[in-house]
């Protein structure tokens, strides 16, 4: 083993193991980290889930409180609902047309925990005198994070991650 390899493997954060050790022995296809990035990963579209997850439905609430233009946000909208992130609902105000509006989806709702990640991290990094907002539990007031914790309920820290084959089917 070579000094580089041996010093990537001491700063990983999370560790290869089975055949993907070494990591350049294989290639990173159906990653789901770049096919989450396909998925959403315009600026735009992660500031109108922002907007969908304060409770904007409606095209105009959507171009002005993520501060888009209409091109763009009519782009990303369309986008996020052909990926099922979002659905369009039929509504129609007395004496108008019918109109849609945009609701989360389960899909779109199961994206939150990545947004809270990314603003706590926003949080500390690139406003460590404080953001304006915070992000807290409604029912006791505390602050909310995001927490790796594997399926058999452990909280699972940096260093502590390991990448492997998924196993077959039974």
């Amino acid at each position: 083993m070579s000094r580089s390899d041996t010093i990537e493997r001491m700063t990983a954060e999370i560790q290869m193991t089975g055949r993907l050790d070494p990591r350049d022995g294989w290639t990173a296809d159906c990653c789901p980290i770049a096919g989450t990035l396909d998925t959403v990963g315009a600026r735009s579209a992660f500031l109108l889930l922002r907007e969908a997850y304060y409770g904007a439905t409606r095209f105009e609430q959507f171009v002005q409180r993520a501060a888009v233009s209409e091109p763009v946000a009519a782009a990303r909208l369309r986008e996020m609902t052909e990926e099922r992130l979002l659905e369009r609902v039929p509504y129609r105000d007395d004496g108008q047309r019918t109109r849609h509006e945009y609701r989360l989806t389960q899909k779109g709702r199961e994206l939150l925990p990545v947004l809270v990640a990314m603003a706590r991290w926003g949080d500390r990094w690139l406003f460590p005198a404080g953001a304006r907002v915070e992000l807290t539990h409604a029912g006791c007031g505390s602050e909310v994070g995001v927490v790796l914790r594997c399926d058999a309920g452990h909280d699972v820290g940096t260093g502590e991650l390991a990448l492997r084959e998924r196993r077959e089917a039974a």
